[in-house]
């Protein structure tokens, strides 16, 4: 069976209270239980986890290179436009990569149009919501 990390960064856990209007009205156990449900039918094990704290993300990518995880989908969430530890920790990670903003990162601030970890993603996806998430799975699961 092939493993899936998805990693939510600082304040996703946030969901469905913070921002409704750029984020969205689904939680964060909405969105990791559909992820849950779309592995299993796909024959995957897939591992969600969320942490407000850069090095919780980075042990858990150090992790994921000696426990057999094929892909790790991440939304470093503002560690996206600041974390060089991270874009370091999925340098040294050797399956694939995909990135995944729940807004359009581009009709935002300027300071959000920069990211370290989009040097690292095998793909990218920004502005869906939710099914961004959906869509790296897809992505993911389809080799």
């Amino acid at each position: 069976m092939h493993k899936v990390l998805v990693l939510h960064g600082p304040n996703l856990n946030l969901l469905g209270t913070r921002q409704p209007e750029v984020y969205g009205h689904e939680t964060l156990d909405d969105i990791d239980n559909g992820l849950y449900e779309q592995a299993a039918l796909g024959g995957w094990e897939i591992v969600c986890r969320q942490s407000n704290h850069e090095g919780e993300l980075i042990d858990l990518i150090q992790a994921a290179r000696l426990d057999g995880t094929a892909a790790i989908i991440i939304n470093p969430a503002a560690y996206t436009h600041t974390s060089v530890a991270i874009l370091d920790a999925l340098n040294a990670f050797d399956g694939r990569v995909i990135e995944v903003h729940l807004s359009n990162v581009h009709r935002r601030e300027a300071f959000r149009h920069h990211s370290y970890v989009s040097l690292r993603a095998d793909g990218v996806i920004a502005g869906l919501g939710s099914q961004g998430y959906r869509a790296a799975l897809d992505a993911v699961m389809a080799g």
